[in-house]
Protein backbone atom coordinates (compact mmCIF):
# COMPACT_ATOMS: atom_id res chain seq x y z
CA UNK A 1 0.00 0.00 0.00
CA UNK A 2 1.44 3.29 -1.24
CA UNK A 3 2.24 6.07 2.09
CA UNK A 4 -0.11 8.75 0.51
CA UNK A 5 -3.21 7.03 0.13
CA UNK A 6 -4.87 9.38 -3.30
CA UNK A 7 -7.63 6.67 -4.26
CA UNK A 8 -10.63 7.91 -3.62
CA UNK A 9 -12.84 5.94 -1.18
CA UNK A 10 -16.06 5.65 -3.95
CA UNK A 11 -13.67 3.45 -6.24
CA UNK A 12 -12.99 1.03 -3.69
CA UNK A 13 -14.32 -2.31 -4.74
CA UNK A 14 -13.95 -3.54 -1.16
CA UNK A 15 -14.28 -2.01 2.59
CA UNK A 16 -10.99 0.65 3.04
CA UNK A 17 -7.79 -1.52 4.93
CA UNK A 18 -6.93 1.37 7.26
CA UNK A 19 -10.20 2.36 7.68
CA UNK A 20 -9.76 2.50 11.87
CA UNK A 21 -6.58 3.94 11.46
CA UNK A 22 -8.42 6.76 9.60
CA UNK A 23 -11.04 6.83 12.17
CA UNK A 24 -7.88 8.18 14.55
CA UNK A 25 -7.13 10.95 12.59
CA UNK A 26 -10.26 11.76 12.16
CA UNK A 27 -11.21 12.09 16.03
CA UNK A 28 -7.71 13.50 16.52
CA UNK A 29 -8.90 16.31 14.37
CA UNK A 30 -12.12 16.70 16.23
CA UNK A 31 -10.45 16.68 19.50
CA UNK A 32 -8.08 19.79 18.38
CA UNK A 33 -11.57 21.58 17.55
CA UNK A 34 -13.51 20.76 20.59
CA UNK A 35 -10.34 21.39 23.11
CA UNK A 36 -9.94 24.88 20.98
CA UNK A 37 -13.20 26.00 23.72
CA UNK A 38 -13.01 23.70 26.60
CA UNK A 39 -9.33 24.43 27.07
CA UNK A 40 -9.93 28.64 27.18
CA UNK A 41 -12.14 27.92 30.54
CA UNK A 42 -8.89 27.37 32.85
CA UNK A 43 -7.30 30.02 30.76
CA UNK A 44 -9.36 32.79 31.37
CA UNK A 45 -7.98 34.19 34.33
CA UNK A 46 -4.62 34.74 33.53
CA UNK A 47 -5.67 36.20 29.90
CA UNK A 48 -7.43 38.59 31.71
CA UNK A 49 -4.77 39.35 34.11
CA UNK A 50 -1.97 39.94 31.20
CA UNK A 51 -4.58 41.24 28.42
CA UNK A 52 -6.81 43.28 31.03
CA UNK A 53 -9.65 41.81 29.52
CA UNK A 54 -12.87 43.55 30.34
CA UNK A 55 -16.10 41.34 31.01
CA UNK A 56 -17.39 42.05 27.65
CA UNK A 57 -14.02 41.36 26.11
CA UNK A 58 -13.63 37.50 27.54
CA UNK A 59 -17.03 36.68 26.87
CA UNK A 60 -15.95 37.66 23.00
CA UNK A 61 -13.01 36.07 23.35
CA UNK A 62 -14.46 32.83 24.19
CA UNK A 63 -17.76 33.54 21.55
CA UNK A 64 -15.76 35.02 18.87
CA UNK A 65 -14.81 31.19 18.03
CA UNK A 66 -18.38 29.78 18.22
CA UNK A 67 -19.83 32.34 16.11
CA UNK A 68 -18.08 31.45 12.99
CA UNK A 69 -17.82 27.44 13.82
CA UNK A 70 -21.60 27.27 13.84
CA UNK A 71 -22.61 29.63 10.96
CA UNK A 72 -20.51 28.64 8.39
CA UNK A 73 -20.92 24.59 8.83
CA UNK A 74 -23.62 23.51 6.56
CA UNK A 75 -22.11 25.97 3.59
CA UNK A 76 -18.60 24.42 3.97
CA UNK A 77 -20.20 20.82 4.46
CA UNK A 78 -21.45 21.27 1.01
CA UNK A 79 -18.76 22.94 -0.32
CA UNK A 80 -16.52 19.71 1.08
CA UNK A 81 -19.17 16.73 -0.43
CA UNK A 82 -18.80 18.81 -4.02
CA UNK A 83 -15.20 18.97 -4.11
CA UNK A 84 -12.93 17.34 -1.72
CA UNK A 85 -13.77 16.10 2.28
CA UNK A 86 -10.45 15.52 2.75
CA UNK A 87 -9.69 18.92 0.71
CA UNK A 88 -11.92 20.63 4.04
CA UNK A 89 -10.55 18.99 6.69
CA UNK A 90 -7.09 19.59 5.96
CA UNK A 91 -7.84 23.48 5.31
CA UNK A 92 -9.83 23.74 8.21
CA UNK A 93 -6.69 22.30 10.15
CA UNK A 94 -4.35 24.68 8.36
CA UNK A 95 -6.69 27.47 9.51
CA UNK A 96 -7.48 26.70 13.11
CA UNK A 97 -3.52 26.47 13.68
CA UNK A 98 -3.20 29.59 12.14
CA UNK A 99 -5.39 31.20 13.61
CA UNK A 100 -3.77 29.83 16.97
CA UNK A 101 -0.46 30.89 16.48
CA UNK A 102 -1.89 34.32 16.11
CA UNK A 103 -3.62 34.16 19.48
CA UNK A 104 -0.59 33.16 20.92
CA UNK A 105 1.32 36.14 19.71
CA UNK A 106 -1.45 38.48 20.51
CA UNK A 107 -0.83 41.64 23.42
CA UNK A 108 -4.54 43.16 22.80
CA UNK A 109 -8.11 41.61 23.27
CA UNK A 110 -8.72 42.89 19.74
CA UNK A 111 -5.97 40.98 18.48
CA UNK A 112 -7.01 37.33 20.51
CA UNK A 113 -10.89 37.97 19.43
CA UNK A 114 -9.68 38.05 15.71
CA UNK A 115 -7.44 34.91 16.53
CA UNK A 116 -10.34 32.91 17.82
CA UNK A 117 -12.58 34.03 15.19
CA UNK A 118 -10.02 32.80 12.31
CA UNK A 119 -9.72 29.39 14.79
CA UNK A 120 -13.73 29.59 14.26
CA UNK A 121 -13.51 29.47 11.06
CA UNK A 122 -11.50 26.15 10.67
CA UNK A 123 -13.25 24.51 13.07
CA UNK A 124 -16.63 25.13 10.63
CA UNK A 125 -14.74 22.97 8.24
CA UNK A 126 -12.68 20.38 10.32
CA UNK A 127 -16.65 19.19 12.41
CA UNK A 128 -18.48 18.03 8.83
CA UNK A 129 -15.44 17.01 7.30
CA UNK A 130 -15.01 14.63 10.21
CA UNK A 131 -18.24 13.09 10.16
CA UNK A 132 -18.45 12.82 6.39
CA UNK A 133 -15.02 11.29 6.09
CA UNK A 134 -15.96 8.31 8.38
CA UNK A 135 -19.24 8.20 7.16
CA UNK A 136 -17.44 7.89 3.51
CA UNK A 137 -15.19 5.62 4.77
CA UNK A 138 -16.74 2.92 6.72
CA UNK A 139 -18.88 0.53 5.19
CA UNK A 140 -22.56 0.66 6.66
CA UNK A 141 -22.29 -2.53 8.84
CA UNK A 142 -19.72 -0.63 10.80
CA UNK A 143 -20.70 2.91 10.86
CA UNK A 144 -22.47 2.75 14.32
CA UNK A 145 -19.53 1.67 15.97
CA UNK A 146 -17.12 4.26 14.54
CA UNK A 147 -19.81 6.82 15.15
CA UNK A 148 -19.83 5.70 19.56
CA UNK A 149 -15.50 6.41 19.17
CA UNK A 150 -16.29 9.60 17.16
CA UNK A 151 -19.05 10.92 19.71
CA UNK A 152 -17.19 9.66 22.86
CA UNK A 153 -13.36 11.59 21.95
CA UNK A 154 -16.33 14.57 21.47
CA UNK A 155 -17.27 14.11 25.28
CA UNK A 156 -13.79 13.50 26.24
CA UNK A 157 -12.50 16.61 24.42
CA UNK A 158 -14.89 18.40 26.78
CA UNK A 159 -12.90 17.15 30.02
CA UNK A 160 -9.82 16.80 28.41
CA UNK A 161 -9.42 20.20 27.27
CA UNK A 162 -9.15 21.78 30.96
CA UNK A 163 -6.32 19.22 32.17
CA UNK A 164 -4.35 19.73 29.03
CA UNK A 165 -4.68 23.15 29.74
CA UNK A 166 -4.01 23.34 33.31
CA UNK A 167 -0.78 20.97 32.69
CA UNK A 168 0.69 23.69 30.83
CA UNK A 169 -0.48 26.75 32.50
CA UNK A 170 1.66 25.25 35.80
CA UNK A 171 4.97 26.02 33.74
CA UNK A 172 3.96 27.96 30.82
CA UNK A 173 1.67 31.33 30.09
CA UNK A 174 -1.74 30.81 28.68
CA UNK A 175 -0.08 31.53 24.90
CA UNK A 176 0.82 27.75 25.55
CA UNK A 177 -2.86 26.77 25.36
CA UNK A 178 -2.92 28.25 21.89
CA UNK A 179 0.26 26.82 20.71
CA UNK A 180 -0.35 23.33 21.28
CA UNK A 181 -3.19 22.94 18.70
CA UNK A 182 -0.16 23.83 16.20
CA UNK A 183 1.66 20.57 16.20
CA UNK A 184 -1.45 18.15 16.99
CA UNK A 185 -2.53 19.79 13.82
CA UNK A 186 0.57 19.18 11.45
CA UNK A 187 0.40 15.38 13.23
CA UNK A 188 -3.37 15.36 11.64
CA UNK A 189 -2.22 16.84 8.26
CA UNK A 190 0.07 14.38 8.17
CA UNK A 191 -2.24 11.60 9.19
CA UNK A 192 -4.84 12.70 6.63
CA UNK A 193 -2.66 12.32 3.50
CA UNK A 194 -1.19 8.62 4.83
CA UNK A 195 -4.60 7.66 6.23
CA UNK A 196 -7.97 8.59 4.97
CA UNK A 197 -8.55 8.52 1.70
CA UNK A 198 -9.98 11.21 -0.28
CA UNK A 199 -13.85 11.54 -0.71
CA UNK A 200 -16.11 13.73 -2.48
CA UNK A 201 -19.47 13.27 -3.77
CA UNK A 202 -19.76 11.85 -7.47
CA UNK A 203 -22.99 13.26 -7.39
CA UNK A 204 -23.58 16.25 -6.83
CA UNK A 205 -24.56 19.48 -8.67
CA UNK A 206 -24.35 23.36 -8.23
CA UNK A 207 -24.27 24.55 -4.82
CA UNK A 208 -26.72 25.90 -3.49
CA UNK A 209 -24.63 29.07 -2.35
CA UNK A 210 -27.84 31.51 -2.21
CA UNK A 211 -29.39 28.79 0.39
CA UNK A 212 -25.70 28.76 2.32
CA UNK A 213 -25.29 32.42 2.27
CA UNK A 214 -29.08 32.69 4.25
CA UNK A 215 -27.99 29.67 6.55
CA UNK A 216 -24.61 31.34 7.33
CA UNK A 217 -26.66 35.05 7.80
CA UNK A 218 -29.68 33.57 9.83
CA UNK A 219 -27.43 30.94 12.41
CA UNK A 220 -24.59 33.85 12.92
CA UNK A 221 -27.55 36.22 13.72
CA UNK A 222 -29.48 33.24 16.52
CA UNK A 223 -25.93 32.26 18.08
CA UNK A 224 -25.20 35.97 18.20
CA UNK A 225 -28.53 36.63 20.11
CA UNK A 226 -28.22 33.80 22.60
CA UNK A 227 -24.96 35.49 23.67
CA UNK A 228 -25.81 39.31 23.50
CA UNK A 229 -29.39 38.87 25.37
CA UNK A 230 -28.61 36.93 28.10
CA UNK A 231 -25.10 37.47 28.83
CA UNK A 232 -25.23 41.77 28.34
CA UNK A 233 -28.91 42.20 28.32
CA UNK A 234 -31.96 43.09 25.48
CA UNK A 235 -30.29 46.10 23.84
CA UNK A 236 -30.88 47.07 20.03
CA UNK A 237 -28.29 44.93 18.85
CA UNK A 238 -29.50 41.66 20.40
CA UNK A 239 -33.53 42.63 19.63
CA UNK A 240 -31.88 43.33 16.01
CA UNK A 241 -29.93 39.76 15.76
CA UNK A 242 -33.24 38.16 16.86
CA UNK A 243 -35.32 39.91 14.00
CA UNK A 244 -32.85 39.17 11.60
CA UNK A 245 -32.52 35.39 12.82
CA UNK A 246 -36.10 35.44 12.47
CA UNK A 247 -36.56 36.43 9.28
CA UNK A 248 -33.93 34.47 7.65
CA UNK A 249 -34.81 31.60 8.88
CA UNK A 250 -38.50 32.12 7.18
CA UNK A 251 -36.84 33.04 3.92
CA UNK A 252 -34.39 30.14 4.11
CA UNK A 253 -37.08 27.74 4.27
CA UNK A 254 -38.93 28.75 1.63
CA UNK A 255 -35.94 29.25 -0.51
CA UNK A 256 -34.48 25.76 0.43
CA UNK A 257 -38.50 24.34 -0.36
CA UNK A 258 -38.13 26.14 -3.80
CA UNK A 259 -35.08 25.13 -4.62
CA UNK A 260 -34.43 22.15 -7.33
CA UNK A 261 -30.77 21.07 -5.48
CA UNK A 262 -31.26 22.76 -2.25
CA UNK A 263 -27.97 23.13 0.29
CA UNK A 264 -30.42 21.41 3.37
CA UNK A 265 -33.65 19.67 2.46
CA UNK A 266 -35.55 20.87 5.34
CA UNK A 267 -38.38 18.37 4.57
CA UNK A 268 -36.26 16.12 6.38
CA UNK A 269 -37.62 17.95 9.87
CA UNK A 270 -40.83 16.88 9.71
CA UNK A 271 -39.90 13.21 10.62
CA UNK A 272 -40.14 12.43 13.73
CA UNK A 273 -36.59 10.72 13.94
CA UNK A 274 -34.87 13.23 12.31
CA UNK A 275 -36.35 16.03 14.39
CA UNK A 276 -36.05 14.55 17.64
CA UNK A 277 -32.38 13.41 17.13
CA UNK A 278 -31.55 16.92 16.43
CA UNK A 279 -33.70 17.95 19.19
CA UNK A 280 -31.94 15.30 21.71
CA UNK A 281 -28.68 16.53 20.62
CA UNK A 282 -29.35 20.41 21.34
CA UNK A 283 -30.86 19.79 24.54
CA UNK A 284 -28.34 17.35 25.77
CA UNK A 285 -25.51 19.55 25.40
CA UNK A 286 -27.48 22.17 26.74
CA UNK A 287 -27.22 20.56 30.08
CA UNK A 288 -23.36 19.65 29.23
CA UNK A 289 -22.38 23.06 28.94
CA UNK A 290 -24.03 25.06 31.33
CA UNK A 291 -23.09 22.04 33.70
CA UNK A 292 -19.46 22.63 32.37
CA UNK A 293 -19.81 26.27 32.34
CA UNK A 294 -20.58 26.37 36.48
CA UNK A 295 -18.77 23.44 37.94
CA UNK A 296 -14.94 24.33 36.59
CA UNK A 297 -15.65 27.98 38.07
CA UNK A 298 -16.94 26.18 41.33
CA UNK A 299 -13.76 23.95 41.42
CA UNK A 300 -11.35 26.84 40.58
CA UNK A 301 -12.79 29.89 42.72
CA UNK A 302 -14.95 28.35 45.62
CA UNK A 303 -13.04 25.12 45.84
CA UNK A 304 -9.65 26.88 44.97
CA UNK A 305 -8.10 24.31 42.90
CA UNK A 306 -5.42 25.13 40.64
CA UNK A 307 -6.08 24.99 36.56
CA UNK A 308 -4.26 21.87 36.92
CA UNK A 309 -6.16 20.20 39.36
CA UNK A 310 -9.13 21.50 37.83
CA UNK A 311 -8.80 19.69 34.85
CA UNK A 312 -8.16 16.47 36.67
CA UNK A 313 -10.98 16.40 38.82
CA UNK A 314 -12.99 16.67 35.29
CA UNK A 315 -11.77 13.37 34.09
CA UNK A 316 -15.13 11.31 35.77
CA UNK A 317 -16.68 13.01 33.09
CA UNK A 318 -14.05 11.99 30.18
CA UNK A 319 -13.99 8.43 31.91
CA UNK A 320 -17.77 8.10 32.44
CA UNK A 321 -18.38 9.16 28.50
CA UNK A 322 -16.37 6.67 27.19
CA UNK A 323 -18.14 3.59 29.52
CA UNK A 324 -21.35 4.92 28.22
CA UNK A 325 -20.38 5.36 24.42
CA UNK A 326 -19.18 1.38 24.52
CA UNK A 327 -22.24 0.39 26.64
CA UNK A 328 -24.32 1.99 23.52
CA UNK A 329 -22.50 0.06 20.92
CA UNK A 330 -23.31 -3.11 22.81
CA UNK A 331 -26.95 -2.43 23.96
CA UNK A 332 -28.70 -0.28 20.97
CA UNK A 333 -28.98 -2.97 18.34
CA UNK A 334 -30.98 -5.06 21.14
CA UNK A 335 -32.32 -2.24 23.30
CA UNK A 336 -33.21 0.22 20.02
CA UNK A 337 -32.16 3.71 19.66
CA UNK A 338 -35.17 5.22 21.23
CA UNK A 339 -34.19 3.35 24.82
CA UNK A 340 -30.99 4.29 24.62
CA UNK A 341 -31.48 8.03 23.77
CA UNK A 342 -34.29 8.60 26.19
CA UNK A 343 -32.54 6.43 29.03
CA UNK A 344 -29.35 8.86 28.53
CA UNK A 345 -31.73 12.01 28.42
CA UNK A 346 -33.35 10.61 32.19
CA UNK A 347 -29.80 10.15 32.98
CA UNK A 348 -28.76 13.90 31.99
CA UNK A 349 -31.76 14.99 34.21
CA UNK A 350 -31.15 13.29 37.50
CA UNK A 351 -27.33 14.36 37.22
CA UNK A 352 -28.38 17.95 36.93
CA UNK A 353 -30.81 17.36 40.00
CA UNK A 354 -27.87 16.09 41.80
CA UNK A 355 -26.41 18.98 41.24
CA UNK A 356 -29.35 20.80 42.86
CA UNK A 357 -28.09 20.07 46.33
CA UNK A 358 -24.95 21.83 46.02
CA UNK A 359 -24.15 24.24 48.74
CA UNK A 360 -21.35 26.68 51.06
CA UNK A 361 -20.56 23.28 52.75
CA UNK A 362 -20.18 21.31 49.52
CA UNK A 363 -16.73 19.39 48.71
CA UNK A 364 -15.38 18.00 45.42
CA UNK A 365 -16.99 14.79 46.62
CA UNK A 366 -20.10 15.44 46.11
CA UNK A 367 -19.73 16.27 42.59
CA UNK A 368 -18.21 13.09 41.56
CA UNK A 369 -21.26 11.53 41.36
CA UNK A 370 -23.09 14.25 39.22
CA UNK A 371 -20.23 14.12 37.10
CA UNK A 372 -20.23 10.23 36.45
CA UNK A 373 -24.22 9.96 35.57
CA UNK A 374 -23.63 13.06 32.90
CA UNK A 375 -21.03 11.12 30.87
CA UNK A 376 -22.05 7.98 31.30
CA UNK A 377 -25.82 9.78 29.76
CA UNK A 378 -23.61 11.15 27.29
CA UNK A 379 -22.23 8.09 26.00
CA UNK A 380 -25.21 6.89 26.01
CA UNK A 381 -27.93 8.80 23.88
CA UNK A 382 -25.44 10.78 21.71
CA UNK A 383 -23.93 8.22 19.43
CA UNK A 384 -27.11 7.04 18.82
CA UNK A 385 -28.61 10.21 17.82
CA UNK A 386 -25.41 10.92 15.50
CA UNK A 387 -26.41 7.63 13.67
CA UNK A 388 -29.77 8.23 13.07
CA UNK A 389 -28.82 11.98 11.63
CA UNK A 390 -25.96 10.59 9.75
CA UNK A 391 -28.05 7.63 7.83
CA UNK A 392 -30.93 10.43 7.06
CA UNK A 393 -28.59 11.90 4.26
CA UNK A 394 -27.31 10.18 1.07
CA UNK A 395 -23.73 9.39 0.18
CA UNK A 396 -23.77 12.94 -1.69
CA UNK A 397 -24.54 14.98 1.18
CA UNK A 398 -22.61 13.37 4.10
CA UNK A 399 -20.72 16.65 5.03
CA UNK A 400 -24.23 18.60 4.95
CA UNK A 401 -25.11 15.70 7.50
CA UNK A 402 -22.24 16.10 9.48
CA UNK A 403 -22.94 20.05 9.79
CA UNK A 404 -26.78 19.72 11.02
CA UNK A 405 -25.33 17.14 13.48
CA UNK A 406 -22.80 19.67 14.66
CA UNK A 407 -24.81 22.89 14.13
CA UNK A 408 -27.47 21.18 16.68
CA UNK A 409 -24.43 20.21 18.92
CA UNK A 410 -23.26 23.84 18.96
CA UNK A 411 -26.37 25.75 19.09
CA UNK A 412 -27.12 23.62 22.05
CA UNK A 413 -23.75 24.18 24.02
CA UNK A 414 -24.07 27.78 23.22
CA UNK A 415 -27.63 28.14 25.04
CA UNK A 416 -26.33 25.88 27.78
CA UNK A 417 -22.86 28.71 28.13
CA UNK A 418 -25.30 31.63 27.42
CA UNK A 419 -28.76 30.41 29.12
CA UNK A 420 -27.83 28.41 32.25
CA UNK A 421 -24.58 30.87 32.20
CA UNK A 422 -27.02 34.23 32.51
CA UNK A 423 -28.95 32.57 35.14
CA UNK A 424 -26.18 31.70 37.03
CA UNK A 425 -24.77 35.16 36.82
CA UNK A 426 -28.42 36.57 38.20
CA UNK A 427 -28.46 34.04 40.68
CA UNK A 428 -25.19 35.08 42.56
CA UNK A 429 -25.61 38.74 41.84
CA UNK A 430 -28.38 38.12 44.07
CA UNK A 431 -27.40 36.27 46.72
CA UNK A 432 -24.39 37.85 47.25
CA UNK A 433 -26.27 41.29 47.49
CA UNK A 434 -28.69 39.20 50.21
CA UNK A 435 -25.69 37.93 51.84
CA UNK A 436 -23.29 40.99 52.62
CA UNK A 437 -26.79 43.27 53.60
CA UNK A 438 -26.12 44.89 56.32
CA UNK A 439 -22.01 44.82 55.67
CA UNK A 440 -20.05 48.16 55.43
CA UNK A 441 -18.53 46.69 51.89
CA UNK A 442 -18.70 49.97 49.77
CA UNK A 443 -21.35 50.39 46.69
CA UNK A 444 -18.77 49.96 44.31
CA UNK A 445 -16.35 47.06 45.63
CA UNK A 446 -20.12 45.08 45.87
CA UNK A 447 -20.96 45.66 42.31
CA UNK A 448 -17.72 44.78 40.89
CA UNK A 449 -18.27 41.49 43.47
CA UNK A 450 -21.40 40.71 42.09
CA UNK A 451 -19.91 40.70 38.45
CA UNK A 452 -18.80 37.31 38.47
CA UNK A 453 -17.47 34.74 41.20
CA UNK A 454 -13.84 35.42 40.18
CA UNK A 455 -14.26 39.20 40.84
CA UNK A 456 -16.02 38.52 44.12
CA UNK A 457 -12.88 36.30 45.36
CA UNK A 458 -10.55 39.28 43.63
CA UNK A 459 -12.48 41.62 46.20
CA UNK A 460 -12.12 39.70 48.65
CA UNK A 461 -8.51 39.18 48.24
CA UNK A 462 -8.10 43.17 47.79
CA UNK A 463 -9.75 43.77 51.17
CA UNK A 464 -7.20 40.76 52.68
CA UNK A 465 -4.08 42.39 51.12
CA UNK A 466 -4.92 45.67 52.57
CA UNK A 467 -5.48 44.22 55.73
CA UNK A 468 -1.83 42.90 55.43
CA UNK A 469 -0.46 46.34 54.49
CA UNK A 470 -1.59 47.59 57.82
CA UNK A 471 -0.69 45.28 59.79
CA UNK A 472 3.04 45.78 58.57
CA UNK A 473 2.71 49.59 59.47
CA UNK A 474 1.43 48.44 62.31
CA UNK A 475 4.78 46.19 62.87
CA UNK A 476 6.99 49.49 62.48
CA UNK A 477 4.68 52.27 63.70
CA UNK A 478 6.48 54.89 66.23
CA UNK A 479 3.95 54.60 68.83
CA UNK A 480 2.46 52.10 70.86
CA UNK A 481 -1.46 54.00 70.39
CA UNK A 482 -0.70 54.04 66.74
CA UNK A 483 0.28 50.51 66.13
CA UNK A 484 -2.85 49.47 68.68
CA UNK A 485 -5.16 51.29 65.95
CA UNK A 486 -3.36 50.17 62.72
CA UNK A 487 -3.71 46.24 64.38
CA UNK A 488 -7.27 46.59 65.26
CA UNK A 489 -8.22 47.89 61.60
CA UNK A 490 -5.96 45.02 59.98
CA UNK A 491 -7.79 42.89 62.29
CA UNK A 492 -11.55 44.27 61.24
CA UNK A 493 -10.06 44.16 57.51
CA UNK A 494 -8.71 40.85 57.50
CA UNK A 495 -12.25 39.19 59.00
CA UNK A 496 -14.19 41.16 56.39
CA UNK A 497 -11.87 39.57 54.01
CA UNK A 498 -13.15 36.30 55.39
CA UNK A 499 -16.78 37.48 55.37
CA UNK A 500 -16.75 38.67 51.68
CA UNK A 501 -14.90 35.53 50.84
CA UNK A 502 -17.36 33.74 52.58
CA UNK A 503 -19.97 34.86 50.94
CA UNK A 504 -19.14 34.87 47.69
CA UNK A 505 -18.69 31.15 48.04
CA UNK A 506 -22.08 30.31 49.73
CA UNK A 507 -23.56 33.19 46.70
CA UNK A 508 -22.19 30.81 43.89
CA UNK A 509 -22.71 27.22 45.82
CA UNK A 510 -26.50 28.68 46.07
CA UNK A 511 -26.34 30.09 42.30
CA UNK A 512 -25.12 26.65 40.88
CA UNK A 513 -28.08 25.03 42.69
CA UNK A 514 -30.67 27.57 41.22
CA UNK A 515 -29.39 26.67 37.95
CA UNK A 516 -29.09 23.29 38.11
CA UNK A 517 -32.43 22.99 38.73
CA UNK A 518 -33.20 25.22 35.64
CA UNK A 519 -31.39 23.04 33.37
CA UNK A 520 -32.90 19.95 35.14
CA UNK A 521 -36.16 21.13 34.19
CA UNK A 522 -35.06 21.68 30.76
CA UNK A 523 -33.53 18.44 29.94
CA UNK A 524 -36.29 16.95 31.64
CA UNK A 525 -39.21 18.42 29.46
CA UNK A 526 -37.30 17.78 26.88
CA UNK A 527 -36.73 13.89 27.47
CA UNK A 528 -40.52 13.65 27.23
CA UNK A 529 -40.66 15.83 23.89
CA UNK A 530 -37.86 13.59 22.43
CA UNK A 531 -39.43 10.55 23.76
CA UNK A 532 -42.78 11.19 22.32
CA UNK A 533 -41.05 11.87 18.53
CA UNK A 534 -38.58 8.97 18.45
CA UNK A 535 -40.58 6.40 16.63
CA UNK A 536 -39.82 3.04 18.61
CA UNK A 537 -37.38 -0.03 17.31
CA UNK A 538 -39.92 -1.79 15.62
CA UNK A 539 -41.40 0.92 13.35
CA UNK A 540 -39.88 0.50 9.38
CA UNK A 541 -37.58 3.25 8.45
CA UNK A 542 -39.03 5.52 5.87
CA UNK A 543 -37.92 6.28 2.94
CA UNK A 544 -35.49 9.15 1.77
CA UNK A 545 -37.42 12.25 1.63
CA UNK A 546 -38.86 13.54 -1.35
CA UNK A 547 -38.07 16.82 -3.30
CA UNK A 548 -37.30 18.38 -6.22
CA UNK A 549 -34.24 17.42 -6.76
CA UNK A 550 -33.86 14.14 -9.02
CA UNK A 551 -32.48 10.71 -7.53
CA UNK A 552 -29.30 10.41 -8.00
CA UNK A 553 -26.72 6.87 -7.68
CA UNK A 554 -25.46 7.92 -4.67
CA UNK A 555 -29.45 8.47 -2.82
CA UNK A 556 -29.78 4.52 -3.00
CA UNK A 557 -26.54 3.19 -1.75
CA UNK A 558 -27.24 3.29 1.59
CA UNK A 559 -30.47 2.63 3.32
CA UNK A 560 -31.77 5.78 5.48
CA UNK A 561 -31.62 4.78 8.86
CA UNK A 562 -34.11 6.32 11.94
CA UNK A 563 -33.36 5.41 16.13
Amino acid sequence: MPLLINEPVERMDRPYARRWWALLVLCLSLLIAVMANTALTVAAPDMTRDLDLSSSDLQWVIDAYTVPYAALMLLFGAIGDKYSRRGALVLGLLVLSAGAGAGALADSSTAVIVARGVMGVGAAMIMPATLSLLASTFPREERAKAITLWAATSGIAIAAGPLIAGLLLRHYGWASTFLIDVPVAAVAIAGAFVLVPPSKSSAAGRIDYVGGLLSVVWIGALIYMIIEGPGFGWGAAAVAAAVVAAVGLVVFVVWELRHPRPVLDVRKFARRGFSGSNLAVALFFVAAFGAFYFLTQHLQFVLEYDPLETGVRMLPLAGAVFVGSALTGFLTPRLGAKVMVTAGMVGGTTAMALLTATDAAATYGDFVLPLVVLGLSMGLAVSPCTDAIMGAFPEAELGVGGAVNDTSLELGGSLGIAVLGSVLGTSYADALADETAGSKLPASALAQAQDSVGAGGGVAQAVGQQARRLAEQAAGANSPQKAAELKAQAAELAQGAERMKHAVGTSFSDAVAHTSLIGAVVLGVGTLVVALLLPGKRQAPAGPVSGAAAPTPDTAKEPVSQP
